[in-house]
């Protein structure tokens, strides 16, 4: 069917849709990666936006039950240049199209992503109306402009889990995969979990939960809500603090209890949780013009002068004026100038803005998880 994607500045696209009809809005953003669109639908970060790949041709590769990165989807809607109607890989379970259909999601195709992409780096990130339904250009962008703006959101306590849980106790889901090439054989043989941690769930990754495990960490996966009182009753090695969605300057009730945890146990913080970090040192974060969302982005470690390239996905920023003298920038963005990762002087506390574990993107900031379990051992 005709579809259109409305921005609230009235410029409009388009196209035919797939998926499912009806009509969504949301945040529109564009992600960069070239491969890993499964990964991007299912990583809760994404959460109320809609996401358009900048790759031409995307669902070559079609679905599979092992690339989901949560339970579910969690973008508002998905914009394509070009979408493949006959996936062709040994793992494809089903095509783009069969998994909106499943999912109840809307996304269109035969759009100049290019043209887009360039209009949201020069005007910044904006509110989208994505419809079937609504066919009139003016009409779309006002829907687009009536719905709620990203600054301000809470989509933390959409995504994050109910009730907690222990992640993977029989050590089958966190193994390394292996191709079936029966020549060759590889030990995926998981360490013995040697550090109990508590992980917040703010819109975390399953893949962060494989890395840490793989890192000989076992990991209890606790709501958003969870008092600093009942992590430190727990008596854990160390607190992880997940991606996830939204504006960081929205979640008050969080910063309160990471700041009762600074200083108390070791902490590890990705993306949202970086940021939440910031607010709870006594910092800012403010929304970034068009946001960092690809496998592309080049970091400088301020310490080493080494320079990685990382995945990422995230629309604010911590604010590095806004931190205390306490608190110092560890890395930085070689595109903008922001910061990339921080860690407190005091206390054993880092971060990183970006996705060490990767899914999809690049592997070069694995290495973090392994510094985690060496900043816990120093600190025993």
């Amino acid at each position: 069917m005709k579809a259109i994607l409305a921005l609230e500045d009235g410029v409009h696209f388009s196209g035919e849709s797939f998926g499912v009809t009806g009509s969504t809005t949301g945040e529109i953003c564009f992600n960069t990666s070239m491969t890993g669109y499964q990964e991007v639908l299912t990583d809760p970060s994404y959460r109320g936006q809609i996401v358009a790949m900048t790759y031409p041709l995307i669902g070559n590769y079609g679905v599979n039950e092992e690339d989901n990165e949560s339970a579910q989807p969690h973008v508002r809607g998905f914009v394509v240049g070009e979408l493949c109607k006959v996936p062709s890989n040994w793992r494809s379970s089903a095509s783009l199209d069969e998994y909106f259909k499943k999912w109840n999601l809307l996304g269109i195709e035969g759009i100049d992503t290019r043209r887009l992409t360039k209009h949201l780096r020069t005007r910044g990130a904006m509110r989208a109306f994505l419809s079937t339904e609504v066919l009139d250009p003016s009409v779309a962008s006002s829907r687009a402009a009536a719905s709620a703006p990203m600054e301000g959101s809470d989509y933390v306590k959409e995504v994050s889990t109910e009730k907690g849980y222990l992640w993977d106790p029989s050590s089958s889901e966190s193994r390394d995969w292996v191709l079936p090439n029966g020549s060759v054989e590889i030990d995926t043989t998981l360490p013995a979990a040697k550090y109990r941690i508590v992980a917040y769930d703010f819109g975390i990754k399953y893949n962060i939960l494989r890395r840490l495990r793989q890192e000989g960490f076992s990991v209890e996966v606790v709501n958003a809500r969870t008092s600093a009182e009942e992590v430190l009753a727990r008596n854990p090695n160390g607190v992880f603090l997940s991606n996830g969605p939204g504006d960081p300057a929205a979640l008050g009730y969080i910063h309160q209890e990471v700041r009762k945890l600074t200083g108390k146990k070791p902490i590890f913080a990705i993306c949202l949780g970086h940021q939440l970090l910031g607010h709870a040192f006594g910092g800012k974060t403010f929304k970034l013009k068009f946001g960092h969302r690809g496998g592309n982005q080049p970091v400088k470690d301020l310490r080493s002068g080494s320079v990685a390239i990382t995945s990422q996905n995230h629309g604010f920023a911590v604010d590095a004026d806004s931190l205390p003298a306490n608190v110092e920038v560890t890395h930085i963005n070689l595109n903008d100038g922001t910061v990339e990762g921080l860690r407190h002087k005091e206390a054993p506390v880092f971060s990183v803005q970006y996705h060490p574990e990767a899914a999809p993107g690049p592997n070069d900031a694995r290495y973090f998880f392994h510094e985690f379990s060496s900043l816990i051992e120093s600190t025993r």
